[in-house]
C-alpha cells in the first residue's frame, strides 16, 4: 500500500476513534456539566463565577464581611498590643487608602468615626470601643486581654474620600492559657447586670429578618433605655466559625435627645448562610453601656429552626382557620 494511502486511512481511524469517544463523553457527562466549566473558564481565572462568594465573605450580595485585612485599596496596618493575657498597654493601628498614606478623613457612623470589635476566635471576651485617632491617623487605646487565644480585632469605618462603609480585620494570638468554649446551643434569653434579655424572631439564610430584643428587670418591663450609638441599642452579629461581622440595623428613626424607650428593640439583620451566629446587643441605662450574649442559629427557611416553630404553626393553624370561617 502507498504511503498516502496509509495516512490517509490513519486520519479516518483517528477520526472514528475521537468520535466513539465523544459519544461515550457525552452519555456519561451531562452538557449542562460541560457547560458550566467551559463557563469556568471564562471567570476572573480561580475558578469561580459571579455568583459565588465575592472577596469579602459575602454571598449573593449578602452582608458578611470583615474578614479581610485589606478592601477597596485600604488596609489595617501597624497594628500593636500587648502580647500577654494580663499585660497593660495600648492597642493602636492605622487605617492606610489607596494612596499609601494613613486615612484621617472619616465619616460619623453611629455617631463614631470607628468602631473597634475584639473577640476571641470562640465568641468569648467580646468587646466594643472606640479608640482615638491623632492627626497622623494613628488610631489608639489604652488596652490589657483578659485572656489567651486567637483575637480578631475589627474596625468598623466610612472613608471619607468614598462616603461607603467598610470593616476590615487582622488577627492577635495572645500568650498564654488558653481554654476554648465554644458556643454549643442556642441561647434565646440571658441575664447581665441584673438585667434580662430575651431575643425573638428567626435568622433566615438568606433574608432580612427582624430580631426583637425585650428587655426587663425583676419581672417588669424596662422602659428607661437610653439613646446609644445613635440608637437604643447596638447589635453585633458574628458567624460562629470564622467570625464573619454582619451588618445589622436598628429597625426604627433615630432618638431625639433625652428620649427614652424600652423594653423593646427591633433590628433588622441578614445571615449569608445557615449556621450559628453570636449576637451582642449594646444597651445604655443610667449612663452605663451593658452587653447581653446570645445564640441563634440561621435556618434556610421560617419556622425550620429549634427556636419558636411551633409559634409560627400555630399562626399558619388560626390562619387557616379564620379562612375556612371566613368562607363558611
Amino acid at each position: 500500500m502507498k504511503t498516502p494511502t496509509r495516512l490517509g486511512l490513519y486520519g479516518l481511524g483517528l477520526v472514528a476513534i475521537f468520535a466513539v469517544a465523544g459519544l461515550a463523553a457525552s452519555a456519561l457527562v451531562p452538557h449542562s456539566a460541560v457547560q458550566r466549566w467551559a463557563d469556568g473558564a471564562n471567570d476572573d481565572g480561580h475558578g469561580q463565577g459571579h455568583e459565588g462568594n465575592d472577596e469579602h465573605g459575602a454571598h449573593d450580595g449578602e452582608t458578611a464581611s470583615g474578614l479581610s485585612i485589606a478592601q477597596d485599596g485600604h488596609r489595617l496596618a501597624d497594628l500593636s498590643t500587648p502580647d500577654r493575657a494580663g499585660e497593660s498597654g495600648e492597642l493602636s493601628f492605622t487605617v492606610v487608602g489607596p494612596g499609601g498614606d494613613a486615612v484621617t478623613d472619616f465619616d460619623l457612623e453611629h455617631e463614631k468615626e470607628l468602631h473597634l470589635i475584639v473577640v476571641r476566635a470562640d465568641g468569648k471576651h467580646f468587646r466594643h470601643v472606640h479608640p482615638e485617632r491623632d492627626d497622623e491617623g494613628v488610631w489608639s487605646i489604652p488596652w490589657e486581654w483578659d485572656a489567651a487565644g486567637s483575637h480578631r480585632v475589627f474596625a468598623d469605618f466610612v472613608p471619607g474620600e468614598t462616603g461607603e462603609g467598610l470593616t476590615l480585620s487582622t488577627t492577635v494570638q495572645v500568650a498564654g492559657d488558653f481554654q476554648p468554649q465554644s458556643p454549643d446551643e442556642v441561647v434565646a434569653e440571658t441575664s447581665v447586670n441584673g438585667y434580662d434579655v430575651t431575643v425573638t424572631g428567626e435568622l433566615v439564610a438568606g433574608s432580612s429578618s427582624l430580631l426583637t430584643m425585650t428587655i426587663t428587670r425583676d419581672g417588669e418591663a424596662v422602659t428607661a433605655l437610653e439613646p446609644y450609638l445613635g440608637a437604643f441599642g447596638h447589635l453585633v452579629a458574628l458567624r460562629d466559625g470564622d467570625l464573619a461581622y454582619l451588618h445589622v440595623h436598628p429597625h426604627a428613626d433615630e432618638p431625639l435627645p433625652g428620649e427614652t424607650s424600652g423594653p423593646e428593640i427591633v433590628f433588622e439583620a441578614t445571615a449569608p448562610t445557615e449556621g450559628r451566629y453570636l449576637l451582642f446587643l449594646d444597651f445604655l441605662i443610667e449612663g452605663e453601656v451593658h452587653t447581653a450574649e446570645l445564640v441563634l442559629d440561621a435556618t434556610s427557611e421560617i419556622g425550620s429552626s429549634d427556636g419558636h416553630p411551633e409559634e409560627h404553626e400555630d399562626e399558619q393553624q388560626h390562619d387557616e382557620e379564620k379562612d375556612d370561617h371566613d368562607h363558611g
